[in-house]
């Protein structure tokens, strides 16, 4: 008989298994739903101050206004009210590199650096100065973009930013993806030849790196951050649509060109 073997979950006709726990005796009113999804991704549980740099990244992401992720999402609604699921999927789909993935790009990218940087715990914030140094340098170099500097809204700084690290310094999370980070946004300016700030996805997945996150799953986490936005929006496009006049917008001004 085949196996498909599984560390997460099983069920039996009297029990859910979570985990290696059981769902209902050891963990419903146990845990935070943020200390789960933590779990599950790493099959650990977190630290408390993991824990609380997780949350409030997922806090950071959860919604931005109407951006298209939520606009798509609003009239994918108006198109089929029968159908909740289509409209979350619609918003979700959305997330790329302009809006949520900045998170894990800049995770990734931030990573790939700091592999190559060998022991860092000692570091002084000039020597950071110069790994950033040269990293943008070579990423220039090679006609990349360093993901998570500048924001279409927050040209003087994104709000998030310093309070995602202040927390992190808090909980005591801080590590070398945010250290890299800053001393990208302190060093930029002389090599790009212009100031941008560092925003607030670019530090989310800074963050989530430094609390033991894995790189390739960062898109995950602010997809998941995002369904909770979306859910807030539909249930407001429910009772304040603006689905219906956005369609109308566009279409009565669309005009024709052969």
């Amino acid at each position: 008989m085949a196996e498909y073997p599984t560390g997460i979950g099983t069920s039996t006709t009297d029990s859910i298994s979570l985990l290696g726990h059981d769902l209902a005796s050891e963990l419903l009113g146990q845990i935070s739903f943020g200390e789960l999804a933590y779990w599950l991704a790493t099959k650990r549980r977190p630290t408390p101050g993991q824990l609380r740099v997780f949350e409030a990244v997922l806090v950071s992401l959860a919604d931005h206004g109407f951006t298209p992720t939520a606009i798509a999402a609003r009239l994918t609604y108006y198109s089929a009210p029968d159908s909740l699921q289509g409209a979350i999927a619609a918003g979700l789909l959305g997330g790329g590199s302009r809006f949520l993935g900045v998170t894990e790009d800049t995770g990734q990218f931030l990573h790939d650096v700091v592999l190559g940087l060998g022991d860092t715990d000692a570091w002084t914030p000039a020597e950071w100065d110069d790994a950033a140094r040269a990293a943008i340098t070579e990423t220039r170099a090679s006609g990349g973009k360093i993901p998570g500097l500048g924001h279409p809204v927050h040209k003087n700084g994104d709000p998030r930013t310093p309070v995602i690290i202040g927390i992190a310094e808090e909980a005591g999370v801080k590590g070398a993806h945010l250290e890299l980070f800053e001393a990208i946004g302190r060093v930029h300016p002389e090599i790009l030849g212009r100031t941008l700030p560092l925003n607030g996805a670019g530090v989310a997945g800074a963050a989530l790196a430094d609390a033991g996150l894995p790189v390739d799953l960062l898109r995950g986490f602010a997809l998941l951050a995002r369904t909770a936005g979306l859910i807030g929006h539909l249930a407001e496009e429910r009772e304040n649509p603006i689905g219906p006049t956005v369609y109308a917008e566009v279409d009565r001004n669309a005009v024709y060109e052969p």
